[in-house]
């Protein structure tokens, strides 16, 4: 099983415009095979701080996804929402 965290820092004018967009994919995502999880949490101290929380059964399924049509359309229109370069992890449960 594998855990992807990603860091996203929005530009302030943009993060609401974000959230909106997540939530209209967000169910096409947690659709996608492999994926178990699917969460956004928002800093509590920086609104412009979002992350994406999910997990995924192993990392085959994750880079299936990377190399989907549904994220060859999502990660455009994310990416230029940026201020900051985003920061990614993936974890294994130990």
């Amino acid at each position: 099983m594998i855990l992807r965290l990603v860091k996203m820092t929005f530009k302030p004018e943009e993060t609401a415009g974000f959230l909106a967009f997540f939530e209209t994919i967000k169910h096409d995502i947690g659709c996608m095979p492999g994926i178990l999880n699917l969460k956004l949490y928002q800093d509590e101290e920086d609104e412009n701080v979002i992350f994406t929380h999910s997990t995924w059964l192993n990392k085959s399924s994750l880079n299936a996804y990377r190399k989907s049509e549904l994220f060859g359309k999502v990660w455009p229109k994310t990416k230029v929402l940026f201020d900051e370069e985003p920061m990614a992890w993936s974890l294994k449960l130990k």
